[in-house]
């Protein structure tokens, strides 16, 4: 068992992935014995939290760069795509679509899971600290998240979250078939969790950890599903709740030597989450309209006019939500930089506890608000209900 769990926690298997797909470091190019050596971890260049100590306050290794040779752009394109998956232009775009579009119980529903899953697995990385793949003999492909540790991956946990429970949410709800759901949800997954190897970003123990953690969490908070949603929709603590324990957990992170975007990370989907259920709340108390009409049906035929309607939603929906982004974001690092006397350019100021914190938490809450509050009134409004 320990053979095999070392094995799983080699960099070796995701270099062999990612040379049988077509990706080489410059240099190699599909020479020597396809078996990659590791070197040793310091002489890596992009070797990522736990590859070294980093000074406090320092980034890390996210400016490193690294040369590679594709040789097969069919798996580049479907794994960085797939990559993008696990990434905010996915939730910022998915979430909201099937709240104006699908059902909001399912919306609801998904959005309580993966803001669980997501801050569970965000904080173990940083309590376990198990370094990512080592580069050599890996190729990185990105950078951002190098400066994070590895176990477990949050990719993972968050496709096979927001899969299966849309799957589980829809399953009873819609007229599919249920072979044609579960192995949606387990294409999606897969593709996912196969681009952290791909991208040279997890070990397979980070990604099959981070799947089986997620598995077991949908698991437990299955039975409870409708008793947090009737509380979270009729409980007049529900504004109250939903906003001081995300920050309670945001300004009680875990502490590391070095800036990791962990915590802004968690903070952005924490605050995002308590927008969004404020607002399911407060359409509740007003019973606010529902879309009841041209909305997407999983199993039939998309009318033309139903998909004018849903694209319809979507683009005014996503513009409302981008400029809410952009507005919040500016207004509140302005606030922020008076109060402490920085620049808002200043990137290592905007890394500080007291600024990166309330400024994310401020705009995300802000954006899950107006997703769920604004732009239906603005629906409602245009016509689009």
């Amino acid at each position: 068992m320990a053979r095999l769990l070392g094995t799983l926690r080699s960099s070796q298997p995701v270099a062999r992935f990612q040379r049988s797909c077509g990706l080489f470091p410059a240099g190699e190019e599909g020479g020597g014995s396809g078996d990659p050596a590791e070197g040793p971890r310091e002489r890596g260049a992009c070797n990522g939290a736990g590859a070294r100590r980093w000074p406090a306050g320092g980034s890390g290794p996210q400016g490193c760069t690294q040369k590679y040779i594709v040789k097969n752009y069919f798996y580049y394109y479907l794994f960085k795509f797939s990559a993008a998956l696990g990434e905010e232009i996915f939730y910022i775009t998915f979430l909201p679509f099937t709240y104006w579009n699908i059902d909001h119980s399912v919306s609801r529903r998904m959005i309580i899971v993966w803001s669980i899953v997501m801050y569970i697995g965000q904080v173990s990385k940083d309590i376990l600290k198990w370094p990512r793949p080592l580069s050599p003999p890996v190729v990185k492909l990105e950078m951002r998240t190098n400066a994070e540790y590895g176990m477990p991956s949050t990719h993972a946990m968050a496709a096979t979250a927001i899969s299966f429970s849309f799957f589980i949410a829809t399953m009873n709800q819609y007229k599919y078939p249920f072979e044609l759901g579960l192995v949606a949800a387990f294409v999606f997954s897969t593709l996912v969790c196969l681009s952290r190897l791909y991208t040279g970003m997890h070990t397979l123990l980070d990604v099959i950890g981070g799947a089986l953690i997620s598995a077991v969490l949908l698991v437990l908070l299955y039975p409870a599903w409708d008793t947090i949603d009737h509380l979270l929709l009729t409980s007049p603590f529900c504004p109250l709740f939903s906003i001081a324990v995300p920050l309670v957990l945001c300004y009680n992170y875990p502490k590391l030597d070095y800036y990791s975007p962990t915590r802004g990370d968690t903070t952005t989907i924490l605050g995002a989450a308590a927008g969004a259920t404020v607002g399911f709340w407060l359409n509740n108390q007003y019973t606010a309209s529902a879309y009841t009409s041209k909305s997407v049906q999983p199993g039939f035929p998309l009318i033309t006019s139903t998909m004018v309607f849903v694209l319809a939603r979507f683009f005014v929906g996503i513009l409302v939500v981008l400029l809410t982004r952009w507005l919040m974001k500016s207004v509140v690092l302005g606030v922020l930089g008076y109060r402490y006397k920085f620049p808002i350019r200043d990137l290592e100021a905007r890394r500080r506890l007291e600024v990166e914190v309330p400024y994310k938490f401020v705009t995300y809450s802000s954006v899950g608000f107006t997703a769920t509050v604004i732009v239906p009134l603005l629906h409602q409004l245009l016509g689009l209900m």
